[in-house]
Formats: structure tokens, sequence, C-alpha cells
């Protein structure tokens, strides 16, 4: 263990030397604060605490990763150019205990930078709303909408199946199946015209949907229906004229009046956007059950359809922001271990120029992995399969950093749960990582040193 830890000492002294990383360490100083104190978002303190999330969050895990690579790759190729690794292997260090304590270093070098970058992000976070005068009603709504950690209840997709069967049969009996088109494809199809009809509602008509099992800590706390509609025909003014109702809806045929636990809403809303509704807690019924419904006034003249999967969902406080912050923080610390990971692997048989483009192409394929992923959706059967099979693979093999993004939970307050962390950690560290790692280690045990560096 003491050889570990001698080589992760030398390499932090040795990432310290380095004039990149010191560029990087100043540029993160210089840069947080400036953003802090200079960006506008929207107008509002919130939207300019969102931006400042986003952006800071995002430029400390960029230049982290680009530090973690370089220093990761040239650590140990930098020791077999210079020749260095001769008087380290000579001694009695085995090349299990170099690799590790050259991970050990970096990991450490990461820590040693996420942990006071991270915490002058979350001060600056504190003092923006101080520093805009933040009235008492706006601190209130930032502590609903900002300085928490909201859970997510998306409502449960309708069962079509039977819809779909019948309209299947219907089209093979009239003969209006499409040709060269896979029995499969047609359903997936059919069924994706289904669900989007159950989320469709046309002028005067109205949507519901049903959330069950909601436990409420607090009953002075608020709940917020968080939508997204989108329109078969743009109105002039990208608006919609809408008419809410929330609570207990199971007894009540007709719209009630003067009910205490059942609130009604007139929104004007800008098409394609997302918007909260805020609905007091006492909405939800004793056993845990709430209704949504929606109604599409006739004066919009056009159809509004809530998008499957984030057209509509609810959410309500369940942490505290700091501690969701912290595990934001963690998720960009976990990439940064893999990414080491791929700098020590790289530089175990590559050259470090080499290394770096085999590291930057991870990074970039981990960042917009949905995107690719997505894109087989757009070529033909027989090309889509081969790449599914070829670099589908290999993107399922690499962690996709454009799922796990902080600023994605962080911006909307969602909560960051221990159990999907705990998830991430076993699927990033003690798997991907994991495995990459015993890899360099299966590799550099059979590199011969001495023939490649003659």
């Amino acid at each position: 263990m003491r050889s570990i830890w001698a080589v992760a000492r030398n390499t932090i002294r040795q990432a310290l030397r380095m004039k990149i990383a010191a560029a990087f360490i100043v540029l993160l100083i210089i840069l947080i604060p400036v953003m802090g104190l200079g960006i506008t978002g929207d107008g509002t303190i919130k939207g300019k605490l969102q931006s400042f999330v986003t952006y800071s969050l995002a430029l400390v895990s960029l230049l982290l990763s680009l530090l973690t690579i370089i220093v990761a790759a040239y650590s140990l190729a930098d020791d077999i150019k210079q020749r260095r690794i001769y008087m380290v292997l000579t001694k009695p260090i085995s090349r299990f205990e170099l690799l590790a304590g050259k991970l050990l270093g970096v990991i450490l070098l990461d820590l040693m930078l996420l942990v006071p970058l991270s915490a002058i992000i979350y001060g600056i976070t504190i003092y923006i709303p101080v520093h805009n005068n933040a009235t008492a009603q706006q601190m209130q709504t930032l502590d609903n909408e900002f300085f928490t950690a909201r859970a997510s209840i998306k409502p449960p997709e309708p069962d079509v199946t039977a819809e779909v069967r019948q309209l299947y049969e219907k089209l093979k009996a009239e003969k209006q199946l499409p040709e060269g088109v896979s029995y499969v494809d047609i359903i997936n199809n059919l069924t994706q015209l289904k669900k989007l009809e159950k989320q469709a509602a046309g002028p005067g008509s109205e949507i519901r949907w049903q959330f069950d099992n909601i436990r409420i800590t607090d009953p002075n706390q608020s709940l917020f229906i968080r939508y997204k509609y989108d329109v078969s025909v743009n109105p002039l003014d990208l608006n919609i004229q809408s008419g809410w109702m929330v609570g207990d809806l199971r007894q009540l045929p007709i719209i009630p009046e003067g009910r205490g636990s059942i609130y009604i809403f007139e929104r004007r809303d800008l098409i394609r956007t997302f918007h909260e509704l805020e609905v007091p807690a006492n909405a939800v019924a004793s056993d845990g059950h709430l209704e949504v419904a929606f109604l599409n006034l006739p004066t919009n003249n056009t159809v509004v359809i809530f998008p499957p999967g984030e057209g509509l969902e609810l959410l309500y406080k369940a942490e505290g922001y700091t501690a969701n912050f912290v595990k934001a923080v963690m998720m960009i610390f976990l990439r940064l271990v893999f990414l080491a990971c791929i700098g020590i692997f790289a530089a175990s048989f590559l050259s470090f120029p080499v290394a770096i483009l085999l590291c930057l192409a991870v990074l970039c394929i981990a960042t917009i992995s949905g995107f690719i992923l997505e894109s087989f959706g757009y070529l033909s059967r027989e090309i889509g399969t081969i790449y599914r099979f070829t670099v589908g693979l290999i993107i399922q093999m690499i962690p996709r950093f454009d799922q796990y993004n902080p600023s994605t939970y962080l911006v909307p307050a969602r909560l960051i749960s221990w159990p999907f962390l705990a998830k991430l950690v076993g699927l990033m560290i003690c798997l991907q990582s994991f495995v990459i790692f015993l890899l360099s280690l299966l590799v550099f045990k059979f590199k011969e040193i001495a023939r490649i560096t003659v």
C-alpha cells in the first residue's frame, strides 16, 4: 500500500508542475465568479440561478474532464517515453501497484479540485438572490422551485393493446396495411399513434390523469404540475387558454365549485415551453390519490397534444437543495473516475498524442451517445441493424454522460435519489471503470517496456 501511495503522491506533484493544469485551475477560479455576477438568464432571479448552475457545472465538468484525461495519459506515457519507468520497475513495486498509484493520484487530484470549485459554485448560488435584492415572495418562489429537491411522478401510460389489435384487424380486413413493413413495426407505430391520441384534446374536450400512492410529508407544502404541450395548428399569439382542475375527482362528474380540496385554475401558456402549476398539498386525498384534469377551451380552435413521456408530471418536495447539490457533484466525480481509467488504459499501450485522441473520442461519444443511438432510427433497416451490433454495442459499454447530466436535475429542482446514485456507482465504477482498469493491467502486464522505448 505504501508503494501505491508513493506513486499517487508523485503523480499529483507531476500534475501540479504541468502548465496546462495551472492554466485550467486559474481559468476556473476566474470564470466561475465572473459568471455568477454577470449572467442574466431570462432576467428573473430564478433564471439567473438556473443559467449559472448550468454553465458553471458544465464548465467545471468539461475542464476537469480534459485535465483528467491529460494527466492520466501523460503521467504514464511520459514515464515510458523518458524512461523514468526503468527506475520505478527495478524497485520492489509491481505493475499493478504502479497503475493503481497513477489512478489513485489522478482521482485524488480531481477531488482536490472538484470539492473547492463546487463549494465556490454553491456559495455563489446562495449569494445570487442576496446580490439581486430578492423579495420575500421571490425567495418563497425560489425555495419552492429551485432551492429544493422534488420527486417526480409521471402518470401511467394508457393500455392501448386491445385498441391497437382492433385497429390492426380493421386495417388488415380493409387491405390498408402498408406493404413491406413487418408486423412488429406496424404494431409499434399503431401503439404510438393510440398513445398520442390519449394525450390529445380537441377544442372543448378534456384529458384526465390519475396519480396514486402520493406520500406527502408536510401538509403545508405545495405540489407542482409541470407540463408542456404542442398543438396541431399554431395560434396567432402562440398561446393556449386552458382550464385546470386538480384534486380528488373520483366522485365528481362535473366541475365543482367551492370545494376546499379541489382547485380550479385558468391558464394562458406559451406552447412548446415547460410551465409549472403550484397546487396546495391538501389536494391529495387521504389515500394518496390525485387527479389532474385539463380542458382545452373551444376558443383555441386547435388540438392540444401533451407529448408522451414529457408532457406532464407531478413534482413534490422530497429533500433539501444542499444534499441534492452534493449528489450532483458526486455524479461529476464518477465521470472523472471513469475518464481517469480510460486515460490510464490508453497510455498503457499508446503514445501520449494517440492516447489523448482516443480519450477525447470516448468523451465525445459519451457526451452525445443519446443522439447517436437515436440516429439509428433514421437509417435503413439493414444499415441500422449493422450499426446496432457494432457501434451500438460500443456505445452501450460507455457511460451516457448526456443521460446523467447533473444540470438536468438541479435546474428543474429534481431529486437525485440515493438508489439512482448507487446505480450509477455500480455501473460506472464497479462495472465499467473496473473493467477498463483490468484491461489496463492486462495490457501493461505483457508490455515489453524496453522494446518500445529503444
